[in-house]
């Protein structure tokens, strides 16, 4: 719905420059200073000498018979505001000219970055509620997996699959929809890969075996994951940087909720007779549909590209000039290959970036550490402490508690980072991604469970250690991503890209593994281990804060501050 109100407000827009601008107020105009009258005469004058126009004398348009159009050629495209007229050399030396579409000003209302705050707050929210709906349906399955497992007769190896699948079905889609949003747009995936997620949601909680669960499981988290890695994009297409160090973290601690509170939405359904285990996919699927009705009513397109090919076509449209074009337009490349160019530059970005395989690195451990967890809550909590199933799940209460906390770092981060801005402004350069991201040193508070395997120790131990570990991974979520996003610009989306294939891949096995990790070494070891592994990489936030901007210098993608001056 609101992809076509801008559609429309996109046309009535080119009408009212098209009503505004013509040849007869350029020759208006030449009333000014003789520099000025010099100037546009010239423009005037070579665009009655152009001979490059082809529009078809058939085209009913008034504006495309007029002499506005066919006869002073190339003077509408230097009268209109917005319009970049670019001349390009065709075979045998003869020249054409393209209009090519662009914002007006800087002012342009219909720029995704104009929109009125309450509009993109709105846009934002919904895009973090998305996050939420298809992040829970990763989790969800955990507070009813020993029903689910009872159902089907199947071990709980088998019945971990259920998360495993569905993660490694994120990691599949992701590969594709970045690029995909980028050529339909973000309104457009978003909606059509919710659509055939509720689909296959439901044909999982319909499945007869465990077998068809689980291919549906896996279909519904590839076309869940746009809403996860597109996110990040529709975000940077509504604030600028200064405002996205409060609007990401927005959207990171609402979506991370998903994940976390999955298990608590499912607390004590297949325990009674009210509400079987089921009911763990119908939540998401009545929650789903209500999304995507908000979506379809009040998300607005937010890729520039796109709304300005749309506006390209109205100019086409009205004027019977074919020469008005978009980057879009200028630039088609069919999808397979923009897929096959965007695996490429992950896998060469992967090979050649220290920064980028710390940090994925950094990022899988903290995934491989969380989603354990979906196996290993029943072990620390349900075993060790004998507390009911229902009340094991509500307990992950307590780790989004931390995830939530970290919104009050900031507040004290905005100021950090306008602070850096300012000066940069000062110094008439770019600021530093080390500095305008001062929570990439906030490390992870808590690596590991404290008390489990042992009765002995009160159990507001364990819960309040996972409270510590929510804010730390939110900070290091948060912080990494940012980080990524502004040392590598236009090679961001390539960057996060293997990051997410690379967490996900490794969080879906890992949740697989987990359950004979616990059953077989002890939720002591387990956690230790753990631990173990997510200490070493406590140093890397510290050495890319100290020694930032020189690995920069060394990388072949990555923006040096020299070259940004």
């Amino acid at each position: 719905m609101q992809s076509y109100l801008q559609y429309r407000r996109l046309g009535q827009a080119v009408h009212r420059q098209l009503d505004h601008v013509g040849p007869r107020d350029v020759s208006a105009s030449v009333t000014g200073s003789p520099a000025q009258d010099r100037q546009i005469a010239d423009v005037v004058g070579a665009a009655q000498t152009d001979q490059t126009s082809n529009v078809p004398e058939s085209n009913p348009s008034p504006l495309a018979q007029s002499k506005t159009q066919h006869s002073e050629k190339t003077a509408l495209g230097y009268s209109l505001a917005g319009i970049d007229v670019q001349r390009q050399i065709e075979p045998g030396d003869s020249t054409s000219h393209l209009f090519i579409v662009g914002w007006e000003d800087e002012t342009d209302p219909l720029n995704p970055q104009n929109f009125s705050f309450a509009r993109r707050l709105v846009a934002t929210l919904l895009v973090s509620a998305l996050g939420f709906i298809v992040g829970a349906a990763s989790s969800i399955p955990s507070g009813v997996m020993s029903q689910n497992i009872e159902a089907f007769g199947v071990s709980e190896v088998v019945g971990s699959l259920v998360i495993g699948l569905y993660l490694l079905g994120f990691a599949t889609g992701s590969l594709v929809s970045g690029p995909l949003s980028e050529i339909v747009g973000r309104n457009a995936v978003y909606a059509g890969s919710l659509t055939l997620f509720m689909i296959f949601v439901m044909a999982s909680g319909l499945a007869p075996n465990i077998g068809a669960q689980l291919a549906f499981r896996f279909l519904a988290g590839i076309f869940g994951c746009p809403a996860l890695t597109c996110a990040g994009g529709t975000i940077a297409d509504l604030w600028n940087p200064l405002e996205k160090t409060i609007m990401f973290p927005l959207y990171a601690i609402l979506s991370f909720g998903g994940p976390v509170l999955g298990p608590v939405i499912a607390s004590y359904m297949g325990q009674t007779g009210v509400l079987s285990w089921r009911w763990s996919e119908w939540i998401i699927l009545i929650g789903s549909g209500a999304i995507l009705a908000l979506i379809i009513l009040f998300q607005p397109e937010t890729y520039s590209p796109l709304l300005l090919k749309w506006k390209g076509k109205h100019f086409r449209k009205a004027t019977g000039d074919p020469r008005f074009r978009s980057e879009m337009d200028t630039a088609k490349v069919p999808l397979v290959n923009r897929i096959a160019g965007a695996l490429k530059r992950q896998f060469l970005i992967t090979v050649h970036e220290p920064i980028i395989l710390l940090i994925s690195l950094y990022m899988t451990v903290l995934y491989i550490v969380l989603f354990t967890f979906f196996d290993g809550y029943a072990y620390i909590f349900t075993d060790t402490y004998g507390i009911a199933q229902g009340l094991t799940n509500i307990i992950w209460v307590a780790m989004y508690i931390g995830i939530a906390l970290a919104g009050l770092l900031v507040p004290f981060i905005y100021r950090g980072t306008k602070k850096a801005f300012t000066q940069a402004v000062q110094m008439d350069q770019d600021s530093s991604p080390d500095v305008t991201n001062p929570g990439l040193w906030i490390r992870r508070t808590s690596s590991q469970k404290s008390g489990s395997d042992f009765p002995s120790i009160s159990i507001w131990s364990p819960i309040l250690a996972s409270t510590l570990f929510g804010l730390g991974t939110i900070c290091v979520f948060i912080s990494s991503y940012m980080y990524v996003i502004d040392s590598y610009d236009i090679y961001a989306a390539s960057a996060l890209g293997f990051m997410t294939v690379s967490r996900y891949c490794a969080a879906g096995g890992m949740t697989v593994v987990g359950v004979p990790f616990y059953k077989n070494m002890g939720v002591h070891w387990t956690l230790t281990i753990l631990g173990c592994i997510s200490a070493l990489l406590v140093p890397v936030p510290y050495v890319f804060y100290r020694f930032g901007s020189v690995i920069r210098r060394w990388s072949r993608y990555a923006v040096a501050e020299d070259s940004k001056v």
